[in-house]
């Protein structure tokens, strides 16, 4: 059974997310990921692909950036941002992250646009690329690779899923007196939640 807090901090968050939806956010599903690795932290913006009672879902190349350091640490930070609600609503996600198992990944790859899948075959992500001919060249040779058929999930692209251990509720008011709501959960495995100064 789901422990209530975490449920009430996930319902807050899918409330949150569907105002920003519904009040015209231009990407209300983007947000930063933070991950780290030695005494390198990296941070960048990416898309939520779904949430629920097991995480925070994104996709990615495995081989990138991200990749190699969520495989070294296996943790992330993500934060979401919508200045369209209220004074600014913050969402912070703090915990570990597993890949998604084959199926999932193969589901959501199969439901991108052809030109993304083509694009996660074609691109070498954060390694050095010469010149933009050299990845249109790539483009091209994928392109006629796969003519006529699907675009199969590449062995190195999948998604992930942050399992938090730490949930804030952060909104905006005037003259920076926030209200920020922070639910964790403990080594026992029981969520609390605390308010935070701002």
């Amino acid at each position: 059974m789901i422990d209530p807090l975490y449920q009430e901090a996930l319902a807050a968050f899918g409330d949150l997310l569907r105002q920003a939806q519904a009040a015209g956010d231009p990407e209300p599903t983007a947000m930063t990921l933070a991950t780290s690795v030695g005494d390198r932290v990296s941070a960048r913006i990416v898309l939520l692909k779904g949430h629920d009672e097991r995480g925070f879902r994104f996709h990615t190349n495995y081989e990138s950036a991200k990749g190699d350091q969520l495989h070294a640490h296996p943790r992330a930070a993500l934060c979401f941002h919508w200045k369209t609600l209220r004074n600014g609503v913050q969402v912070r996600v703090e915990g570990r992250v597993e890949r998604l198992a084959a199926d999932e990944s193969d589901a959501y790859f199969a439901s991108r646009p052809r030109g993304s899948q083509i694009g996660a075959w074609a691109s070498s992500q954060s390694r050095t690329l010469a010149d933009r001919d050299e990845f249109d060249a790539r483009i091209a040779e994928v392109e006629r690779r796969f003519e006529g058929g699907p675009v199969p999930r590449p062995p190195h692209w999948g998604g992930y899923r942050v399992d938090p251990d730490r949930i804030e509720l952060w909104y905006g008011a005037d003259f920076r007196l926030h209200e920020r709501q922070c639910y964790e959960r403990g080594v026992d495995g029981r969520w609390t939640r605390r308010m935070l100064f701002p």
